[in-house]
This record gives C-alpha cells, structure tokens and sequence, in this order.
C-alpha cells in the first residue's frame, strides 16, 4: 500500500502546520522562534522513525507528469545554480567539514557544479550525470560518465571504489530509489558515506509525484526509508543546515554510513 501525507506522518511527531510556519514568513520576533522550531523537528524526524515492516511505496509513488525520456529534458545545458547563493554557501561548508582530503567521492547526478570547497583535495572525484557539457565544465571532478539513471540504475563503477557519494537537490528526480541506493551502497567501501541534500526546489514536472504530495519533513523520512530499506546502511540523520530560515532557500542533510560488517 502506497504512503500518502497521512501515514508518513504517523512515522514521526508532525506539528500543526502553525508550528512549522510558512518558509518565506517573516515577523521581527517570531522568525528565530519558528527557525529554531522547524531545525529541531527536521533533525528529529529520523531520530527513531516508525518504518512500515516492508517497502511501503507503490510504483505510482515514482511517476510523473512529465514521463517523457529524461534525456530530452536534460539536452539543454543549464549552468545556474538550483538553490540560492546562501545555501550554496551553507552546503559548501558542509562539504568542507565532511569530506576529507584524498576521499574518493563520486556525485551523482552531477553537473557544472559540484559545490565542494575550492581548496578541497580529493583523490579521484567523479561526475555521474545527464548533461555532459554540463559535466564538463565541472573544474571539481577528475572525470564524469553521462547516464540516465531512471533508463539504468547501475553504476558504471567497482564495488567499493568511494568514500563519498553525494547527490545535490536531485533525490526526487530518481524514479528508482530503491534500486539507486542499491547501487550507491555497493559503490561505497565499508564505513564510506552518502550525502543527500534537499531543498524546496524542484523542476515539479519530473519530481516523482510522492514528492510533491509532502513536504519538508516528510521529504527527510522518505529519504530517510531509502537508506532504511536498502538494508545497507547505518541508520541515516538528519541535519537543517538552511542558512537564513524564512529568508533563503531551505537545505536538509540526509546522510548515513555503509554498514562495516
């Protein structure tokens, strides 16, 4: 049976929606209050989750309005960013507190920018992604292979080749998430991490449609289940990095580690 809105709630504690206030609200003294608010309940939410027993998507949970063939959509190169320059910036010093130097690091559905610090100093670092002018004009990668993941979820890789994966505001365009964080899992040495970060911005026509029935915190469990459910993870977190609440685009982390035994 397929989650819809209300059942996904039941996986956490989900406030009235006064709680969470509106992303673009703004008053004097309530914005830091309604701030701190929505970080708490972000990081919360995978903090022992309610799984459902078995995958609880439904193949109609993955479709779209546009079904399309992706790389029709994806043919024109679009060098601008998909958040704003502050959460650019926020994901950025993430990256630079996270990824370590000589990791191996692969990003998917990657393109002209990979937000990684400038002065990082990975070993290879690979671009996995639609576009290939896009890919290269990435000064960050050390190569990039073109693919459509929703056409073949397997990764043109070795077992065990990354440290890191990492994927920018694209989770909801993956119309076969299980199989992709299969394949992220069998890419990552034991102990290696993938990093999903999410915004509130989306191209609505290809994000699958279970997306665009739930929101924020909804978004995080529903990340949170691929990693559960792939049954090759460590429990997954959460971290609110959005860098000026009610007045810049919103930036989630949902990150877990590739079980070691």
């Amino acid at each position: 049976m397929a989650i819809r809105s209300a059942s996904l709630a039941a996986g956490f504690v989900s406030p009235p929606s006064r709680s969470i206030g509106s992303a673009r609200t703004i008053s004097s003294s309530g914005t830091n209050l309604k701030a701190n608010t929505m970080k708490e309940l972000a990081e919360k939410v995978l903090v022992n989750p309610k799984f459902p027993p078995e995958w609880p998507f439904s193949p109609e949970d993955f479709m779209r309005q546009d079904e399309s063939d992706d790389t029709i959509f994806y043919d024109q190169p679009r060098l601008v960013y998909h958040i704003d320059d502050y959460a650019v910036d926020a994901l950025t010093k993430y990256y630079a507190e996270n990824l370590k130097e000589g990791d191996d690091v692969l990003d998917i559905c990657s393109s002209w920018v990979s937000h990684y610090p400038k002065d990082f100093k990975g070993g290879k670092v690979v671009g996995l992604g639609m576009n290939e002018y896009e890919l290269s004009q990435n000064k960050q990668l050390t190569s990039y292979d073109v693919k459509d993941l929703n056409a073949d979820c397997v990764f043109p890789y070795d077992d065990e080749s990354f440290d890191k994966v990492t994927c920018v505001v694209s989770v909801d365009y993956l119309n076969q998430p299980r199989q992709v964080f299969d394949e992220i899992a069998r890419v990552l040495r034991p102990g290696g991490e993938a990093i999903i970060s999410m915004s509130n911005r989306c191209f609505p026509t290809k994000a699958f449609r279970i997306w665009l029935q739930t929101n924020d915190l909804e978004h995080i469990f529903i990340v949170g289940s691929f990693f559960h459910f792939s049954g090759k993870f460590d429990p997954a977190t959460c971290d609110d990095i959005s860098p000026n609440p009610g007045r810049s685009d919103p930036l989630f982390i949902v990150k877990a580690a590739k079980k070691s035994d």
